[in-house]
């Protein structure tokens, strides 16, 4: 278990912003950015990286969309298409899954 710096997950203020309130609880990633038992802190408040998993862009759904602060997964790559040049949805392009949750 390692604590990591939050911008290695959640790239932007506006990202960690939403996971202190409770908004994103997890988010898919191109590598693997954390381990299980991994935590960061945000203004005072710490979370742990729960579920680490390997995933294809196929696999997602509207509710890890909804996970990661989109209303659903059309809104989702649609920020995907905007957050990436030249980015095309595939849905076999490989992703990882880092879900977390905060803790007390």
């Amino acid at each position: 278990m390692a604590d990591i710096d939050p911008g290695t997950l959640l790239p932007n203020d506006r990202m960690r912003q939403q996971a202190l309130d409770g908004d994103v609880t997890q988010i898919h990633r191109g590598q693997q950015y954390a381990d299980e038992g991994d935590t960061f802190s945000i203004d005072g408040t710490t979370f742990e990286v729960v579920e680490v998993a390997d995933r294809t862009l196929g696999d997602m759904t509207d509710a890890d969309a909804q996970a990661e602060g989109a209303r659903d997964l059309d809104h989702y790559k649609q920020i995907l298409e905007r957050a990436h040049d030249h980015f095309e949805w595939d849905d076999t392009s490989e992703i990882v899954k880092h879900r977390f949750e905060q803790r007390d």
